[in-house]
């Protein structure tokens, strides 16, 4: 399972140069996150209630060629590895006109309670619908 959205890059996404701004690119990475785990039904305000959150622990940015002004850009994100402890997300930002490949990236995340305590896994009632959602399409990026 992938999953996509299209953005336009506006001028407050860019910087002095005239290019995207590096932070910009995590925040879009971000809401690819989340959208996709909304679509496997994973509710990250359900999982708080439950006192699960699931933080950034790594995250490796190959930052490839730099998205311009006005350019309409794709983000995609899809899961890398998922096991009981961690999941892997591997998300790409390209250019939608010519496929160009701008951002390449993986993300960790774990599951920890509000205090800060990793879990030794997953809960098991995220961990089903994760696992669920995965096998409609398990194709990574």
């Amino acid at each position: 399972m992938k999953h996509e959205f299209e953005t336009k890059v506006y001028y407050a996404d860019t910087d002095a140069y005239g290019v995207v701004w590096h932070g910009t690119y995590l925040r879009w990475m971000e809401r690819g996150r989340v959208d996709f785990c909304a679509q496997l039904g994973l509710d990250l305000v359900e999982m708080k209630k439950c006192d699960v959150l699931m933080p950034v622990t790594n995250m490796n940015v190959r930052y490839k060629s730099s998205a311009k002004l006005d350019e309409d850009i794709t983000i995609e994100t899809a899961c890398e590895i998922v096991n009981s402890f961690l999941i892997r997300f591997k998300q790409k930002i390209k250019s939608k006109e010519t496929q160009k490949i701008h951002i390449d990236a993986t993300f960790d995340v774990v599951a920890v309670n509000s205090e800060g305590k990793m879990y030794r896994k997953i809960p098991e009632q995220f961990m089903q619908k994760l696992e669920r959602g995965l096998e409609t399409c398990p194709q990574p990026v």
